[in-house]
């Protein structure tokens, strides 16, 4: 198995004209299978999808779009599928950003009780609760 940094995921994920691109597909091509998966951490999904929407100014439909395709991806895995499953369902039925709707469900899975924040608008939401 072979981890990938964000700034290849990003590479896969955007065609921008980068030469990169060309690079990181073909090494994922030859190197990446069913048998022996690309590595996909919290931190790099989190950071990939902050990017995406930051500097791409992908819309929450194009999040949850490419997303989906990485969780169908037979040569991508992630170090929970489940919990990614959870936190995009989480994010696509509310308000709140990818990265607190991951935040939210590995702070669930960890056994908290909820995630403590400033931000209101996440407070609002299951799990979580406003500092005050």
């Amino acid at each position: 198995m072979i981890g990938l940094d964000t700034n290849v995921l990003l590479r896969v994920l955007v065609d921008d004209g980068d030469p990169q691109t060309v690079q990181a597909r073909n090494y994922l091509a030859a190197e990446c299978s069913a048998a022996n998966p690309a590595f996909i951490n919290a931190v790099v999904l989190a950071d990939a999808v902050w990017v995406l929407t930051r500097s791409y100014a992908y819309g929450k439909a194009q999040i949850i779009q490419t997303l989906d395709g990485l969780l169908a991806a037979r040569a991508i895995v992630f170090d929970d599928q489940d919990l990614v499953r959870s936190a995009l369902k989480a994010y696509a039925g509310s308000s709140m950003g990818f990265t607190d709707a991951l935040i939210g469900e590995r702070n669930r899975a960890a056994g908290c009780a909820a995630t403590a924040t400033f931000d209101r608008k996440a407070a609002r939401l299951t799990g979580f609760a406003l500092v005050r």
